[in-house]
């Protein structure tokens, strides 16, 4: 049996319910992917905050913390790749729209005593569309640094979770996440 014979082939067309269509922005009237036009939104100020976690063993997570990886200093390297990826984030994933990003942070707090990494990247802008992707690709490749400058010491290391804290600005206004939305 080849690959090929493997492979499912996708429906000619997939029936999407009309109320479906209409609140998911990323689909055109008959199911079809697109980028939303956002030329007659008006320019306002954005933000979005994004967490991540890295899970790993307290041994693990001290060397962290004292800066002395295997790879050099893991929260420098994730930190800058953090960055590095919220201004990229619109070359990543799909339909998201290239901003002019005016700011982006990436924190990085090693808890080594419950062997947890916790990233919170912010991500701001003054544009037509919001920054939650750029905060959310910020944190999630700053976890993915950490496992990859750490992958020689522990192998089992587990990104838990990449969610939006808060975000603010545009036409649904803000948003808080609240304790009882916290990711398990």
């Amino acid at each position: 049996m080849s690959i090929d014979d493997q492979v499912v082939p996708m429906a000619e067309s997939i029936e999407i319910p009309q109320e479906s269509r209409e609140s998911l922005t990323h689909l055109s009237a008959t199911g079809e992917a697109r980028m939303v036009d956002v030329r007659d939104k008006p320019v306002t100020a954005r933000m979005a905050i994004a967490e991540a976690r890295v899970r790993l063993t307290r041994e693990t997570a001290r060397l962290v913390s004292e800066r002395s990886g295997p790879k050099g200093d893991v929260v420098a390297a994730a930190r800058i790749a953090g960055i590095m990826a919220a201004k990229r984030t619109a070359e990543l994933i799909p339909m998201c729209h290239p901003l002019a990003l005016s700011r982006v942070v990436v924190d990085i707090r090693v808890a080594a005593d419950e062997g947890l990494i916790f990233i919170e990247a912010r991500a701001e802008a003054h544009d037509r569309t919001g920054v939650e992707m750029e905060a959310m690709t910020a944190a999630s490749v700053a976890a993915l640094t950490i496992y990859d400058m750490l992958k020689s010491v522990e192998r089992g290391l587990v990104i838990e979770s990449v969610m939006l804290l808060e975000k603010c600005g545009g036409r649904s206004g803000h948003y808080r996440r609240g304790p009882r939305e916290e990711a398990k």
